[in-house]
């Protein structure tokens, strides 16, 4: 299993940054994936970025250019450099693991964190 604690979120003006963090309770290297997702009022979770055990990332249309994924096996870590954030952004932000075990794919999730972008 993996526990995941998100943290970084907040109230933001627009065109500021946040850099959202992900701990996980084991090694990331052993996990085949993970990402970040968000959710809006009203609004289904998409996906924002992801980021594969060989560090190949993934990035929504909506937030290439702004949004940077990276992770620190040391820490056990995912970030989520955030920077020209705009308004649409607000949302609730989830971290995500996919873990593979056998022909099994595992799925965890965060409790999110709320990032507040104001105009």
């Amino acid at each position: 299993q993996v526990q995941l604690v998100e943290s970084g979120g907040g109230l933001v003006q627009a065109g500021g940054s946040l850099r959202l963090s992900c701990a996980a309770s084991r090694s990331i290297s052993s996990i085949n994936a993970m990402g970040w997702y968000r959710q809006a009022p009203g609004k289904q979770r998409e996906l924002v970025a992801s980021i594969s055990s060989g560090s190949n990332t993934n990035y929504a249309d909506s937030v290439k250019g702004r949004f940077t994924i990276s992770r620190d096996s040391a820490k056990n870590t995912v970030y989520l450099q955030m920077n020209s954030l705009k308004p649409e952004d607000t949302a609730v932000y989830y971290c995500n693991a996919n873990l593979v075990v056998l022909y099994d794919v595992q799925t965890y999730w965060g409790r999110g964190t709320q990032v507040t972008v104001s105009s």
